[in-house]
This record gives structure tokens, C-alpha cells and sequence, in this order.
């Protein structure tokens, strides 16, 4: 018996990515860890929907995904707004299909003590992480389920386990949507639907360094050692984009219902 070499490679030698043949919408994919997935995803061959509050930058991404030979769209959406997220979903469908991976990511953080917290930071941070992660699993949940299935990553953070001094409202947020990616799991496996979350550390993008900056304005210091010793360095955003790639792909498609920490053992620590 003779091997064939060239098995499961194209008509020009190369072997499709890991995500060929897959449509994926990624929520928050205009910038930072989300511009780089969205850049990954790429790569790997999918084709992506890209839905994001930030116009400019999500025009930048598509273009950047074009000019790489990649297939993309950007939909400006607020995704903390029912009627947005329904519209964007419909212009999903009309322009790429249907869609087999959700990367969940819009999120953002608040650093502040909770006695000084308002009812206004609380409402902002709920609406922006979690609300948005429920109208976008919600519609995503049922069009997946009818088309066969797939697989949701949601973006959680070692915050969604472990508690941290000034980031009440953001743990609780985080804590959430972990929950949501466990439920999810349960309730829609036999549909065919993977979800996961993925729990970065301190990861090198301008959320992550404001985060950083906020908290040793604050008094901690973060920057004179104690991330080292919490991580040993900054995550970089290519790192948490591979294990969202995994998790996405069909080399997981045994893998549900986890929290896979890019954390460099941080959470293992406690």
C-alpha cells in the first residue's frame, strides 16, 4: 500500500486551517485579545463576523483579514442591545450563512472599591459583560442548535473563581459568564453545541495594562513584583487567541463545559 503525502492538503500543497469550512462570529473582535482571535481565526481559514461597538478598529480588522486573502465582515453593533444583537445576527446570516463558532468576548473592567461602587458602575459592567453574553448565547444557542451545531467559547478570567481586592463588580461579572458557558454545555449537548470559556490572567493588551495601571494607582504593585510572582510575566494576547482557536476547533470536540486557564498556573496557586 502506497501513502498519499498530499492527503488533506489543497490544489496548492497546503493544508487547510483548523478552522476551514467554519463561519465564526466574535463579539468584541474590533481590538486587543479580541482583534488578535479574530486575526486568528482567520488564519486557520474560517471565515468571521466580526461585532463591535468600535467602528474604526473593526473596520481595521476586516481589512486586515481581506488583504491577508481571509473572508470577513464587520457588523457595529452594541451588543448590550437586544434589537442590535438581533439585527447584527440577521446581517450575519445574510452575508456569510450560517455560523458554527461564537467566540463571546465583549467585556470590560472597572477597578474600584465596593463601598464606593454606584448603581451606575454595576448596571455599565452587568450590561457590557453579562447582559451581552445573554443576547448573544441566547440567539446563538437556537440558530446553532438548528444548523447541526458547533462550538461557544466564552471569555471568562481567573477572576470568575478567585476574588480580588477593587474588581467586586468585575468578579461578579466574570463569575457569571463562566456559569453561563457550564450551563450552556449541559443544556444544549445533545444539540450538537460545545461551549467553553477561556480564563486569561494579566494578558498585554490596553485593557490588561490599564488594569494594571489602575490597580498600583490604587496602591497595589502589580508592576514592582507581584505579577511576576502571580504569573511569572504578562500573558501575550497570541497566547489566549491559540487556546480560543482549540477550543473552537474539532480537535475539542470532546471538550465541553471547562474552563481552560491561560494563566501560567496562576489559578493553580490559589
Amino acid at each position: 500500500m502506497t501513502s498519499n503525502s498530499n492527503k488533506g492538503t489543497d490544489q496548492t500543497g497546503n493544508r487547510p486551517g483548523r478552522l476551514a469550512g467554519k463561519t465564526a462570529v466574535i463579539t468584541g473582535g474590533a481590538a486587543g485579545m479580541g482583534r488578535t482571535t479574530s486575526l486568528a481565526f482567520a488564519r486557520e481559514d474560517a471565515r468571521v463576523a466580526i461585532l463591535d461597538i468600535q467602528k474604526e478598529a473593526g473596520e481595521e480588522t476586516v481589512q486586515m483579514i481581506r488583504e491577508a486573502g481571509g473572508t470577513a465582515e464587520f457588523i457595529e453593533t452594541d451588543v448590550s442591545d437586544a434589537s442590535q444583537v438581533d439585527a447584527a445576527f440577521d446581517r450575519v446570516a445574510e452575508t456569510l450563512g450560517a455560523y458554527n463558532v461564537l467566540f463571546n468576548h465583549a467585556g470590560t473592567i472597572t477597578v474600584k472599591p465596593l463601598h464606593e461602587s454606584t448603581e451606575d458602575d454595576y448596571d455599565r459592567l452587568m450590561n457590557i459583560n453579562v447582559r451581552s453574553a445573554f443576547l448573544v448565547c441566547r440567539r446563538a444557542v437556537k440558530e446553532m442548535s438548528d444548523n447541526g451545531g458547533g462550538s461557544i467559547v466564552i471569555t471568562a478570567s481567573i477572576a470568575s473563581e478567585l476574588g480580588y481586592a477593587l474588581e467586586s463588580l468585575y468578579c461578579m461579572t466574570k463569575g457569571a459568564v463562566l456559569q453561563l458557558a457550564r450551563a450552556i454545555s449541559v443544556e444544549y449537548r445533545d444539540q450538537g453545541i460545545r461551549c467553553n470559556a477561556v480564563c486569561p490572567g494579566f494578558v498585554k493588551t490596553a485593557h490588561g495594562l490599564r488594569e494594571i495601571s489602575e490597580l498600583d494607582q490604587a496602591g497595589q504593585e502589580w508592576e514592582e513584583g507581584a505579577l511576576a510572582d502571580a504569573q511569572g510575566r504578562i500573558c501575550e494576547p497570541e497566547e489566549v487567541s491559540s487556546a480560543v482557536v482549540f477550543l473552537a476547533s474539532d480537535e475539542a470536540s470532546f471538550i465541553t463545559g471547562n474552563a481552560l486557564y491561560v494563566d501560567n498556573g496562576w489559578y493553580a496557586k490559589g
